[in-house]
Parts: structure tokens; sequence; C-alpha cells
């Protein structure tokens, strides 16, 4: 092979080739030398075009799935959680499942454990003391369970989702403050945050249609004094309609009025009642959900303030034996918590099968149940999860958590049917098992509201008050009751110092209503404080339109013409056939046993006003159409009155020295029509929000009933009239059918 040349040639003078390897960092000794500023630049640039084109290329061509990336990462860390679980269990020393800073206290010699020292419950007593109904299984075996003495109180709205067994434990006693704060927190106090919502939800629902032996006094409002006794009954709560899964509804049932105005729905703060209120509402509704969706009209509790509420403690759903199947609850858990319902049942039912002694596992089971009744919109389903709730609380060894989650959900899920008697046994038993905790016996209280018997729950509240005097969520109820009771001045106290507690369970519209009306019957102006406030708080469209069951958007205004209405043909007719209407009505008034009946919602201060009512919630009363013939045969050709199952049709007669307190209407869905009859020249009057009007024979006036109004009867002879509700002209055909009577 030819030697290689010299860099330099004969003469002395470099080579084009050595000028090059010069120019591009070659150096005298044939060694590189460091790139030229130029050059770097140049690469610079190269690489920084390159970096830009590859992240736009990434972004539009969709070259990485990020989703499937957090994805994952988030199941790295759930199996770092499941493997420091199975090897850590050994660490724990207080027993609640998983090694946190309490157990390392323990094993450090810094806290003496306590679990051994604290009572037990012997769960067997129960069977002897209640008669469950014939469709709830069960009576209840003998086991011992901790007492925790927390201090929760209501029941939860969801079904809780214990992720209680998901912690991560530390290997070693020195990862206490740092392996362990890292790997668990987050999951602790998911933990902690299961059992806090579903003990401190807002209390159960009271807005349900039950079949029950008598009509409910648990006076939402006054009602319609004809009311069906099926629809006499309200859910609490909020996202459910008691309809259970049957049908589609655009809103709640709820008692409504026998007046020719309507109930008192009420409520507000630092209110200035000197200056002028706007009587339209800007608003279509604050309170209701969209159409097709449960009116609902309590807010989310802020538990901040609450200083009954148990500091957070973790709450213990695993005895001795589910802790050794830790990592299979786990597993079946985390699948419904993904949503994979029938695969979680699955699961679950596996593991009851195999481990029939498992809490944790009917507990699961259970609760895949009622997800699946949820999203099938079944009633057989949800019976079936009521049914395991109950058998989780007769298996022996459950955690006293585990068997105050079980009952709480299965008494919310019996109310959900609409069976109040099983739900009530249900509290019962709660009240049984922890003596101590006043939130159970409150949800006693509401068991027998939900049922009407009042007397029975002003016992319980009294009790629980004795007990804790500052209870405000028993305040609230007490006071209702009591004002119920018409001890109006009595119930004020109790209403206000309940509502100004802010306790989970006071902030509801149907308070600031009560305590609202009985400050106005008692001439107080402080009334529309409290009504102001309930509109901030979200309760009410407005200060003048308090309805509490609504549909957004809907047109608000006190008084409506009838070619605002489209109505006209409506109005026509009964302006036209005034006399017939009237005629009829008198032939009525006239016989020796009068059909019209006492109005007994409490809506009158003084004097004498009665009713004979046609239709009510869209059902026509057959009976007492034979007396008007003519009268029900003209109304049968319009629907949009007839099929108003919001509404009534009824002629109304008031005798002089009748004065009605101001009210309002339960519902934004209907408008109200007056027909004079036999009016007097002078002295009638009616007010809707701050305008005043009088009737005419033979001419009609519309009114949003929603909004607050009064009647006086002041004349020299008795007035009659004649009172058709009507559909809000703006509801959709769609809403017409699947909104529940009122």
């Amino acid at each position: 092979m030819a030697s290689r040349k010299s860099s330099r040639g004969a003469g002395g003078s470099p080579s084009p080739g050595s000028k090059r390897e010069t120019k591009h960092g070659g150096g005298k000794n044939g060694k590189k030398e460091g790139l030229s500023g130029s050059s770097f630049f140049t690469w610079f640039m190269v690489i920084a075009l390159l970096g830009v084109w590859t992240s736009v290329a990434v972004v539009w061509f969709e070259l990485v799935d990020y989703e499937e990336v957090l994805a994952k990462a988030k199941d790295f860390r759930y199996n770092l959680s499941e493997v420091l679980q199975g090897k850590l269990g050994m660490y724990d020393a207080d027993g609640d499942g998983d090694f946190d800073v309490e157990d390392a206290k323990v094993l450090l010699g810094i806290k003496h454990n306590q679990d051994a020292e604290r009572p037990q419950y012997l769960l067997a007593t129960m069977g002897q003391h209640l008669i469950l109904e014939s469709e709830e299984p069960g009576g209840v075996a003998k086991k011992k369970t901790k007492v925790k003495g927390l201090k929760e109180r209501s029941v939860p709205a969801q079904p809780p989702s214990p992720d209680s067994e998901e912690t991560a434990q530390p290997a070693e006693k020195s990862y206490v403050k740092s392996e362990f704060k890292s790997a668990d927190i987050d999951l602790e106090d998911g933990i902690q945050s299961v059992l806090h919502e579903a003990l401190h939800s807002p209390p159960v629902s009271y807005e349900y249609d039950v079949e029950v032996e008598k009509t409910v006094s648990y006076p939402e409002a006054p009602g319609d004094s004809e009311l069906m006794l099926e629809d006499a009954m309200e859910h609490f709560i909020e996202d459910r309609v008691h309809d259970d899964y049957s049908e589609d509804h655009a809103v709640e049932d709820l008692p409504e009025e026998v007046n020719e105005a309507t109930e008192p729905d009420q409520i507000i703060e630092d209110f200035d009642t000197g200056k002028e209120l706007p009587v339209e509402s800007k608003l279509r509704e604050d309170v209701g959900p969209e159409p097709e969706q449960s009116e609902t009209r309590v807010q989310a509790e802020d538990y901040s303030n609450d200083d009954r509420v148990a500091k957070k403690k973790k709450p213990k759903l695993l005895n001795k034996f589910d802790k050794t199947i830790k990592a299979e609850l786990d597993a079946a858990e985390k699948l419904r918590k993904k949503g994979k319902v029938e695969e979680a049942l699955r699961a679950f039912e596996a593991l009851v099968n195999q481990y029939p002694q498992s809490p944790r596992a009917r507990y699961g089971k259970a609760q895949s149940e009622d997800d699946l009744a949820e999203k099938m919109r079944s009633n057989e389903m949800l019976q079936k999860a009521i049914n395991t709730y109950d058998e989780v609380v007769t298996l022996p060894n459950v955690p006293s958590d585990l068997i105050k989650l079980s009952l709480k959900r299965e008494a919310d899920r019996q109310q959900f049917l609409g069976r109040m008697r099983g739900s009530l046994i249900t509290l019962q038993k709660l009240v049984q098992l922890f003596p101590s905790d006043t939130s159970f016996k409150n949800d006693l209280g509401v068991g027998y509201l939900l049922i009407g018997d009042n007397s029975n729950a002003k016992k319980v509240y009294e009790e629980v008050l004795s007990i804790s005097p500052n209870d405000g969520f028993a305040k609230v109820h007490y006071g209702f009751i009591l004002k119920a009771e018409n001890k109006i001045a009595e119930s004020i106290p109790y209403l206000k110092e309940g509502l100004e507690s802010g306790d989970p369970g006071t902030n509801d519209g149907r308070f600031y209503f009560h305590l609202g009306d009985a400050l106005q019957r008692m001439g107080d102006e402080e009334a529309y404080k409290w009504y102001e406030l309930g509109y901030q708080r979200g309760h009410f469209a407005s200060v003048w339109q308090r309805s509490l069951y609504n549909v957004k958007g809907l047109k608000a205004q006190p008084w409506w013409t009838a070619r605002e209405t489209g109505y006209t043909e409506l109005v026509k007719s009964l302006e036209k056939s005034w006399k017939i209407i009237r005629d009829e009505g008198l032939a009525v008034m006239d016989k020796k046993r009068s059909l019209f009946l006492p109005e007994d919602e409490n809506l009158r201060e003084k004097g004498d006003w009665s009713q004979f009512t046609l239709w009510q919630q869209g059902r026509k009363n057959e009976n007492a159409c034979k007396s008007v013939p003519k009268t029900c045969a003209l109304l049968e050709r319009f629907p949009e009155a007839t099929g108003c199952r919001r509404g009534q049709i009824k002629y109304s007669i008031m005798h002089p020295g009748t004065h009605v307190w101001p009210h309002t209407g339960p519902t934004n869905c209907r408008l109200r029509m007056h027909l004079g009859l036999v009016i007097p020249k002078e002295g009638c009057k009616i007010r809707c929000a701050q305008d005043n009007r009088t009737w005419e024979e033979g001419k009609v006036l519309i009114f949003d009933d929603s909004f607050e109004h009064e009647v006086w009867q002041d004349a020299e002879t008795y007035r009659l009239i004649f009172i058709v509700d009507v559909w809000h002209p703006e509801l959709t055909a769609q809403e017409r059918r699947t909104l529940p009577a009122i």
C-alpha cells in the first residue's frame, strides 16, 4: 500500500486537502480541533428545526396517545399500591387493615393499642325487637362489632365507594415519614372521604309518593285537601325521583294545595324591606333541574364548619378474615370503580360464594347490584341490592363502620322504592345498634315524618335536643313540626337557630320558607330577610317567586293576559259560558249536603273558605262532574286544563271576613285562571307580588301562583269564583307528559 502523503507538498506549500482539513477543524498535527462558531450555529439551527417539526408531527398526526400513557401511569401506581399492601400487612398494629402513622406509633412504643379495650356489642338482640316486612329478608345474627363512636349524621346519597382497603403500606418502620407519605397518603385521603361522604351526606330523602295509612303531615307547604294519599309524600334530597325506575320523569312529585292561591314556599336574609322588589323573575328556575331531570331543592352541604363531625378517621371496613383476602377484594372493587359493573358483580358474587362469611365481599356485591340497578333502571335489581345490604349485618364479626354504611344505604334505597315503613325499621335498627349517635336518631325522626307520624318524630327530636341542644338538624325539624301544629310563635326560634347553625341538612328551601311564613304570620318584616337569603342561596327563583318545584327557563311574571298565554279559546269559552258555570255551582251550593269542602291547609288567618273540585292532578272527579255536567263537558275540550297534572279545576267560595295569608304555589309549571261568578261590588281583592286586582263577573284573571299572593274578602256577601289551572304555555309536549303530578 502506498504510504500516506505528507500533509505538505514538496515545495512546502499546503495542499488543497490540507487546506480543507484545516478549514474544517484539522490541526497541523493531524488532530481535530473544536468546531468553529459558524459551524456550531449551523448545526444548532438544524437540530432545533428538527425538534420543532417533530413536535408538530407528534401533535398533528397524534403519534402519541397521552391518555393511554396517563392510564398506564395510574395503573402502575395502583399495582405498586397492591404490591405494598400484600407485603406489608404484617405491620398493621391497630387492626384497620393497613399500615399508617397510628401503626407506627404503636410499633415504636409511642402509643398504646386500644383496640382491645373498645366495648363490644352483641347484635343478636336486634332480632328480638324488630319485625321486618315480608319483602325484606333477614334477622340479625350474633356478632361482635367495634364501636367507633363516629359523630356523623346522614344517609349516603350514593353508594359509598370504599377505597378503604386500598392504602399502600410501608415495609419498614423507617418508611413511616417518607415512603408511606408518598405512596399511601392519597389513597388514605380517599378512604377518609368515602366514610365522610357516606355518613355526612344530607339526610334521608322525603319526597317520594308512598302508599301509607294516612296522609303525610310533614308540611312541605300547604297542599290540596283532596290530595291522593299515594301522592302525598315528598323525597327530600338531592337527585332522586320516587317513581323508582318504572318511569322517567322530568320532575318530582310534591303534595299540592287545596287553595285557590297556593301554598307558601319561602325564604330570605339582610333584605331591605323598604325598597321595591322586582316582580319578574329573570331566572326560569334556580331550584330545579333541566326537564327530564328530577327537581331537587337541596344544595350541596358545606361540612367544614360542622363541629359535630368526627375528626378524620379512617373507616374500618375489614375484619381479620377480610384482611387475608384483601387483594381479591381490591381487584373486584377496582372493577366497580372503573364502571365495569357487570364484571364487578360477577367478581363479588364469586367471592361471596367462596367466602360466604366475608362482610366486605357481601357489601361489595350489594354496591354492585345497586350500581347495576341504576344502570338498568331496574326495581327488581335494586330490591336485590337492598336484600344484600341487609345480609351484610347478619354476618359474624362485621366492623361497626360497615354496619353503618350498609344499613344507611339500605334505608335510603328502601325510601327510593317508596318502602317507607321498611326504611323506618332499618333506621330503628341503626338507633338500637348505636344509641349514642344522634345522627341516626335524626334520621329516624325523618323516617317517622315520611309516614306522617309527627308525634313520634317530635319525641325523637326532643330526645336529640335534650342530648345535643345545639343540633341544628334537630332544631329545624322540630320547628317544622311545631309550625305544622300551628304553634307559629314557638316554631320561629327553632327554625331560625337551626338555619343559622349551618349544620348539614339545614340548608333546605322548605325551612327558609316556613321560617319566613311564620314570621309573616306574626307580622314580622324580618320574613323578607329570610326570603332574600333563600333566594341568594339558590332555593327560590326570586324573592317573590318562591315555588320549589320548577322547570328552568319558563317565562316568569305575576300577571298574564289571555294573549300572552296562548289559551285565548279557553278564556273566550269560559267568559262566554260563565252564567252556565255559575248556575251549576250555585245549584251545588243549595243542596242540603254541600259538596264544598273547607280549606284545611291552614292558609287562612280567619274566615270561611270552601272549594268544590272537579279535576285534580289531571284526574277527573266523575262523581263531582255529575253535579255540574255542562261545566265539565265544556272543559273536556281543553286538555291544557284537564290534562294539567300540576293543577286543579274547582269552584271556590269565600265568605265575608276572610283573609288568606300570603303564600306561594309549589311549582312554576302552571298558570291559574280565576273566572268571576258572584262578585260583591267592593271589599274583595287579590294581590300577586306587588300588584292588587279585583274580580269581575264573567271575566277571567290570570296569574302565576308561584309568586307570592294574598286574598281579602271584606264584602257584605259571599264571593264565588271558578278556578282553572293550565300548563305553563312554554312547557314542551314531552315535559307535559313526563312531569309528575302535584
